[in-house]
């Protein structure tokens, strides 16, 4: 009997129908989606690390990457690769499973985690609706095209404004880009601010790593993100210092090599997760 085909749950993204099972399929995944992760590839090849490319950090600036693709990031550490930390810039797979030990390790060297599975579907890596072909037609995303979608007043365009000039202040590195229905704010590696325009207001999230700002509330069951909605002036400058200090915990998560995707756990989540598989472990011995 011939081997009968493997596929993962329904993904259902891109014209990808199922999750990846394995290297590969995080190699494919990567590929549609390394432009809305702002990086471009060079080549691709045996050996370690599989990949080099350029990746984006505004104002005309690239640097150079060297990534090696994981089905899980923990196989990294996996006795038969060998991988040499300091011989790699990101690892880019479908689920990170590193514990703690790992992970200071890969921040220690500066290494980045991409676990797809938390950022897929997310204003970073929106889904894309598919047709045939022939019907299929490119439209450019920019600030007029937002305005337009949303027929955003006059009033909340200066608002607008004012606050990508105050999000601009924070630090010249940081960069934004517009999609389909956010703008979004990089660190400049990472997405730290997502802006939603409405008719009559701004709706802003930010990243908090669970921390309190000031003027906005965590987002349930995302608590690693925060959000307000704001509708005059008066409003933006009571969340000015929160933006600010947004900017400083990303920086923070970036060098504790923390995974800051939407989806990612948060600490509570991983006290669970943790407790979880102690239990199972428990059980385990129990038999």
């Amino acid at each position: 009997m011939s081997k009968r085909t493997e596929v993962g749950s329904p993904l259902h993204f891109r014209g990808m129908v199922y999750m990846p099972i394995n290297e590969q399929g995080v190699v494919y995944l990567f590929g549609l989606v390394s432009e809305d992760l702002n990086i471009r590839v060079e080549s691709v090849q045996q050996g370690y690390p599989d990949c080099t490319g350029i990746r984006f950090l505004g104002k005309g600036r690239w640097e150079r990457v060297r990534i090696e693709f994981e089905y899980k990031s923990g196989n990294f550490f996996s006795p038969q690769h060998n991988h040499d930390p300091k011989g790699c810039d990101i690892i880019v797979c479908w689920e990170d499973n590193l514990n703690q030990e790992q992970r200071e390790i890969l921040a220690k060297e500066n290494v980045e985690v991409i676990a797809l599975k938390d950022r897929l579907k997310t204003d970073e890596i929106p889904d894309k609706i598919l047709t045939d072909p022939e019907l299929t037609s490119k439209k450019e995303f920019d600030i007029e095209y937002h305005y337009e979608e949303k027929g955003v007043t006059d009033r909340i365009k200066v608002i607008f404004e004012h606050l990508d000039e105050e999000i601009k202040k924070i630090n010249q590195e940081i960069w934004k880009k517009y999609s389909k229905t956010t703008i979004t704010y990089y660190s400049p590696e990472k997405v730290f601010i997502g802006v939603h325009l409405r008719k009559n207001s701004i709706a802003i999230e930010v990243y908090t790593n669970t921390q309190n700002l000031e003027g906005f509330e965590n987002i349930p069951n995302h608590e690693n993100w925060g959000r307000t909605t704001i509708h005059n002036e008066e409003e933006l400058q009571k969340i000015v210092l929160s933006l600010r200090n947004s900017f400083e915990i990303m920086k923070k998560a970036e060098d504790d090599g923390i995974n800051t995707g939407w989806y990612a756990l948060t600490p509570q989540e991983k006290m669970t997760w943790k407790f979880d598989e102690r239990d199972i472990k428990e059980e385990d011995k129990e038999d």
